[in-house]
């Protein structure tokens, strides 16, 4: 992508291709994908229909996100993959949304497939130190292969009605599929009840109060981001 320096006597477009100035597209065609003025731009993704380049913009906007680390099974198979468009809906009901896109051709990712036939999955929260295998774990793989297994993520099976829960997971959510959102794209938001918790004891730092806190990763554009010291909410007047 490319883009238009304004405030120059002849405008020019601008790429960091050996620090020289290209443009892979015509001014006015350019000029139609963006709504340019002195200070910003506008992108106009109706128009703008490349979905990487939406990925971009919105990935490395809405920032932080929380990693939903998903464990769903078939035929023996334990699938772990993680998905940061994922988000809490609702307390009452306890509801999240993650959203599954698919494979390079085209066919549903395993976690997608899964959720579809038996309608449940395990959702994981990560913590720091798990950073290494929650990336591994993105890795696509045969469908008859097990991340589990091929990256020694440790799993533990204590309640049978849902998939394990990653051994060092501080938090994981038993879900149910609640619906599918269809948004005529390839990626596809999941609603999830949620139905019962895990909540390791090592976090939990007030049991009275129902306190808890851990050390999560959050996904930020490509990169990862571990969250700094909490700050009090300011005082109302």
């Amino acid at each position: 992508m490319c883009f238009q320096i304004i405030g120059k006597e002849k405008p020019f477009h601008h790429s960091k291709k050996n620090k020289k100035f290209y443009c892979y597209e015509e001014p006015e065609v350019f000029r139609s994908r963006l709504l340019l003025t002195p200070s910003a731009m506008i992108f106009d993704l109706e128009k703008d229909t490349k979905v990487n380049e939406t990925y971009k913009l919105m990935a490395q906007t809405i920032i932080p996100r929380p990693i939903a680390w998903v464990v769903t099974e078939d035929a023996g198979i334990v699938n772990i993959a993680p998905f940061s468009y994922f988000i809490g809906l609702s307390s009452s009901p306890a509801t999240v949304l993650i959203s599954v896109g698919h494979k390079a051709d085209g066919t549903p990712k395993d976690t997608l497939a899964n959720i579809r036939k038996h309608k449940k999955c395990t959702i994981c929260m990560v913590e720091e130190k798990d950073l290494e295998k929650m990336h591994l774990s993105s890795k696509s793989l045969l469908r008859e292969e097990s991340e589990a297994q091929t990256f020694n993520i440790e799993t533990t099976q204590e309640n049978v009605e849902f998939p394990s829960r990653i051994t060092s997971a501080p938090v994981a959510y038993y879900c149910e599929l609640n619906q599918e959102i269809d948004l005529g794209g390839s990626t596809i938001p999941l609603v999830l009840n949620v139905r019962q918790m895990f909540v390791d004891d090592e976090v939990i730092t007030d049991k009275e109060r129902l306190t808890i806190a851990f050390k999560p990763v959050a996904r930020i554009g490509k990169s990862y981001a571990f969250l700094g010291s909490e700050v009090d909410a300011p005082k109302m007047p």
